[in-house]
């Protein structure tokens, strides 16, 4: 599995902390971790510094807890222990997958089971909380979905359709059939019922009331 990850598996960059403006930069490939430092001071005597770089193994740099000081105390501490833990060979291959194949596999979980993941990280929390996993959601559990009921989940969104009972959307895709009619100007021939079967078919699953 391993093989199938491209280089660098991790990169970060950025400037000391306020007692330090240098700047940093930490590489780490499948073979090595690589470390570059450039000095920036108003002093004339490292105003011809040159950029310097340290390339190691894995394991010399998990055996190297000065580096790793440096690397905690510059990117923090989350930047340091995921990166001894790719050092390792603990990949995160979920986190290398892209956004587009990863809501296709979080589609095949059971509700219960998204919620959780949504609190394993900040990406997986957008990913389940979006207006893409959302209209998938919708879509796979329902037979068909009209324009009209593709329109009414862009004004009020995919998740809060996905949370709506049937009779309820028959209501509201019923109201906003009525009110495109009145900004038209066109004439309503006699009360239209809101109870008017739309062309949105959910399954049971879906037609029960459920908090959102």
């Amino acid at each position: 599995m391993a093989s199938l990850l491209t280089d660098p598996l991790f990169e970060i960059a950025g400037r000391g902390p306020s007692t330090n403006k240098n700047y940093y930069n930490c590489v780490i490939t499948k073979e090595d971790v690589i470390w570059r430092w450039w000095t920036i001071s108003p002093r004339a005597v490292y105003r011809l510094s040159k950029p310097g770089q340290l390339i190691m193994s894995h394991e010399d740099f998990l055996d190297d807890s000065k580096l790793q000081n440096d690397l905690g105390m510059i990117f923090g501490r989350g930047a340091l222990k995921y990166t001894k833990a790719l050092c390792q060979g603990h990949f995160d291959y979920l986190e290398r997958l892209p956004d587009s194949l990863l809501l296709q596999i979080v589609n095949y979980l059971e509700l219960e089971d998204v919620g959780q993941l949504g609190r394993t990280s900040r990406r997986f929390r957008q990913l389940c909380g979006s207006e893409e996993f959302w209209e998938q959601a919708v879509r796979r559990c329902c037979k068909t979905v009209s324009p009209e009921a593709a329109a009414l989940a862009r004004e009020v969104g995919w998740r809060n359709i996905f949370f709506t009972n049937k009779l309820q959307l028959q209501k509201l895709i019923s109201r906003r059939r009525l009110r495109a009619e009145e900004e038209k100007g066109e004439p309503t021939p006699g009360k239209r019922s809101e109870t008017a079967r739309p062309d949105l078919k959910a399954p049971a699953a879906v037609e029960r009331t459920m908090e959102g």
